[in-house]
């Protein structure tokens, strides 16, 4: 089976993340993962300051990350595929298979209303998951679920409760959304458990994960971390 995370933060671009590029990939190799998806914080969200404020500058920012980890993935022999997880008033998704090209052919997104922007996203090709929808925190005024413009829902997120990934998978069930799952990783080798998809068959792309997704053969998993 080939593993891939799907849900990793790492620093600079994140302002929560812990661990750089280096440390995270070199972590993954070392627990046996074939690949990773960067799915850094944008504006909207957790995201550092960009060193130019413009729409242009902080798109470009959002972006550095994935594209040095390119670099890096190459030279460790791990693939790296490009992500993206968006946020509103708490509420996140997960988006893949929109490059910094298309961001920046749309700054409209910044004015849309957040079921416009999804519906956007999809008709753009991108494969949208609901991150951990059931998280509960003091900036969360509500939960909202937005089960009509999503393809799936995080199942299993390693870095939230048993209890709401229990709902989160219930929420999947009942809609016929995608049972998806990632570790939301802000630490590397800090976090003590793990959660991904895996399939039958190596995934080279972006592309190739969408649609292997959307057909149904990714395989949730989860891993726990030695000490």
């Amino acid at each position: 089976m080939y593993k891939y995370e799907t849900h990793l933060h790492t620093s600079p671009v994140s302002r929560c993340a812990r661990a750089s590029v280096e440390d995270s990939l070199a972590f993954y190799k070392s627990m046996g993962y074939d690949g990773v998806c960067i799915t850094n914080h944008f504006f909207d969200g957790s995201m550092s300051p960009a060193p130019d404020n413009t729409y242009e500058g902080k798109i470009n920012f959002f972006f550095s990350d994935y594209e040095h980890a390119l670099d890096v993935g190459a030279k460790l022999g791990i693939k790296v595929f490009g992500g993206v997880e968006t946020s509103y008033k708490g509420t996140d998704f997960l988006v893949y298979g929109l490059d910094k090209a298309w961001f920046l052919a749309h700054p409209e997104i910044v004015e849309m209303e957040r079921s416009d922007f999804l519906t956007l996203m999809r008709e753009s090709g991108a494969l949208i998951i609901q991150a951990h929808p059931f998280h509960e925190a003091p900036y969360i005024d509500h939960i909202r679920l937005f089960p009509r413009h999503v393809h799936g829902v995080e199942i299993v997120n390693a870095g939230h409760k048993d209890e709401h990934n229990r709902m989160a998978k219930l929420y999947a069930e009942h809609y016929g959304l995608i049972p998806f799952a990632g570790s939301d990783n802000h630490f590397a080798s800090e976090q003590r458990r793990l959660a991904g998809v895996e399939f039958d068959e190596p995934i080279d792309s972006v592309e190739e994960f969408i649609a292997a997704v959307k057909s149904g053969a990714a395989k949730v998993f989860t891993l726990a971390v030695e000490e």
